[in-house]
């Protein structure tokens, strides 16, 4: 089994769209969607949900109106100022805002009337699905929640458990745009990474910022330049780049309005065989080829 990751050091460079259309070329295969934050791919595989799990990520706190006296420490020791003192008279004397609260737990050692406790707070959601191209692992955190990274851990997990219990031999999966805590959980003991990036200026400089990332991890790092012909300056700037420094480049798509009208419509820029669009404009467009023979290159790599 390998697992092959797709990256992108910043949102909009095409990551999901080209993922989507892995999903539709490769065989033998369980998709997963760690970008859970903002997770679209099912926007693109129209997934049939089969199994839906809560996602505890933290714990906050939550207060025993019959021990709390109203005394104000727990507000005064919150350097989050998520605990407002309302009324020590009135029944809920102090109020915590769960938006504002990291879960830090300060709170609950400074009572001194052991009125709060923590408990685990729900924080979203992963599920199991079923697609036209295979099985698919995502997940929904709700917004403003942490513990992104535990989440994408709890989903690579469970794509790993399907790929090995239905002797599948390849893991694909969307990856969160960046460099930080989810990004990392996605990386770690991956066979292969491919970073998908585009010729601009935000494209170049946070390209190389994870390419130095997944370096420390010391994963094999392939690269595509997507919509490469809108600067093609900067993407034999980019190319020159990757020989400079050892990373093969595998692809380059070019820029084609057929993929927003793909997008559109709600499916990937390939569409797979015998569907409604197979021989649609989209699906036989330039962008559409250069993905299919990306695939390709990609899948040597994982062979």
């Amino acid at each position: 089994m390998k697992e092959l990751l797709v990256v992108s050091g910043k949102g909009g460079t095409g990551k999901t769209s080209i993922v989507g259309s892995f999903a539709v070329l490769a065989k033998d295969k369980v998709l997963a969607d760690c970008d859970v934050d903002a997770a679209d791919l099912h926007l693109l595989l129209k997934p049939h949900i089969r199994q839906t799990n809560e996602f505890y990520g933290s714990k906050k706190p939550v207060i025993d109106y019959r021990k709390c006296n109203g005394c104000g420490i727990c507000a005064e020791s919150c350097r989050f100022e998520a605990i407002d003192k309302i009324n020590a008279s009135s029944d809920r004397k102090v109020k915590i805002d769960h938006i504002t609260c990291e879960g830090c737990g300060v709170c609950f050692w400074a009572c001194p009337k052991d009125a709060i406790t923590l408990k685990d707070h729900l924080s979203g959601y992963w599920f199991i699905s079923d697609t036209s191209f295979g099985p698919l692992v995502h997940a929904r955190l709700t917004p403003g929640e942490e513990n992104s990274g535990k989440l994408v851990t709890q989903v690579r997990r469970e794509a790993q458990l399907i790929a090995k219990g239905q002797g599948l031999s390849y893991i694909i999966t969307d990856g969160p745009p960046g460099i930080g805590c989810p990004v990392i959980a996605s990386i770690s003991g991956i066979d292969l990474a491919l970073i998908i990036t585009e010729p601009t200026v935000a494209g170049i400089h946070d390209f190389k910022r994870l390419l130095e990332l997944i370096r420390h991890f010391k994963v094999k790092t392939l690269v595509c330049i997507n919509k490469y012909d809108l600067d093609e300056k900067k993407s034999k700037e980019m190319e020159h780049y990757c020989r400079s420094e050892g990373i093969d480049l595998v692809g380059k798509i070019p820029f084609d309005e057929e993929v927003v009208k793909a997008l559109a419509k709600g499916m990937p820029p390939v569409a797979p065989t015998g569907h409604i669009f197979e021989h649609s404009r989209h699906n036989e467009g330039k962008a559409s080829k250069a993905i299919r023979e990306l695939w390709t290159k990609v899948l040597t790599y994982l062979e």
